[in-house]
């Protein structure tokens, strides 16, 4: 059970992006991390998949089903796409803007179950203390943490985070990393991760797509990516990557001198 990705194509006013992509077997209860350099596409294809924006050609399927099929009401609740830019200015508290993400789509009022799993996502995320606050009033990091307690909370069963750690500190991004992975493993989702730490992205992720060129340069573990010459192609830099004694990849980039 899986997401396939055929023969995608998309572009903007004489900009293509992409052009006839494909991607089978994107597993459930595993972590993709989706990587590449700046302007390659990672957000349009997560649009792509979350039914934002219209292919030109192509279809993304979960589990041979075809997702554009999907009235807008069972779309909504299959994929949920967590943009990078959480921008939370509604005067609402932290509880209530989690809450109406539980129940987007769902109507009716709140039960018990509802504002149970709200209060169990707030402690996962370590930001419980925070759910009587107005959301603009917190930092960068907080909305963030904010805006993954959203994503979470719906339990879709596509999850696509771009940029999740961005505005993060380390142990919050080790955290907010394992929590995504537990989940992952435990409701048997799909996973697509965008992320620019190439290290971070191999300690969870199971497998690496590299976007580059209007294609997905590279597709596969991430010890393979990452030790292949499209990555170092795609990001203009040499790459050097060592396994250290934890198990987990170290990645150093460096600018090649003439």
């Amino acid at each position: 059970m899986s997401l396939t990705i055929k023969a995608l194509s998309f572009g903007y006013r004489h900009f293509p992006l992409f052009e006839a992509i494909e991607a089978t077997d994107i597993r459930r209860g595993e972590i993709t991390a989706v990587v590449g350099p700046n302007g390659v596409g990672k957000s349009s294809l997560f649009r792509l998949i979350a039914g934002l924006l219209k292919p030109q050609a192509g279809s993304v399927a979960l589990d041979d089903i075809d997702l554009s099929r999907l009235g807008n009401a069972r779309r909504h609740e299959t994929v949920f796409f967590l943009s990078q830019h959480v921008g939370m200015r509604a005067a609402l508290s932290v509880f209530d803007v989690v809450l109406l993400a539980r129940k987007s789509g769902r109507g009716g009022r709140a039960s018990a179950a509802d504002i149970l799993r709200v209060e169990e996502v707030l402690d996962q995320l370590g930001i419980g203390m925070l759910s009587d606050r107005p959301v603009t009033d917190l930092s960068g990091g907080q909305q963030q943490l904010v805006g993954m307690a959203q994503a979470l909370v719906r339990d879709p069963q596509i999850l696509l985070l771009d940029e999740p750690t961005s505005a993060l500190d380390l142990r919050r991004q080790l955290e907010v990393m394992e929590l995504i992975q537990r989940v992952t493993e435990s409701r048997g989702i799909v996973t697509l991760v965008a992320l620019h730490d190439l290290g971070l992205a191999s300690r969870f992720a199971k497998r690496f797509m590299l976007l580059g060129d209007g294609r997905i340069a590279a597709d596969g573990p991430p010890h393979e990516v990452l030790s292949g010459d499209a990555i170092e192609a795609a990001y203009g830099v040499g790459i050097h990557v060592e396994r250290v004694s934890t198990g987990t990849l170290m990645v150093d980039a460096y600018l090649r001198r003439p």
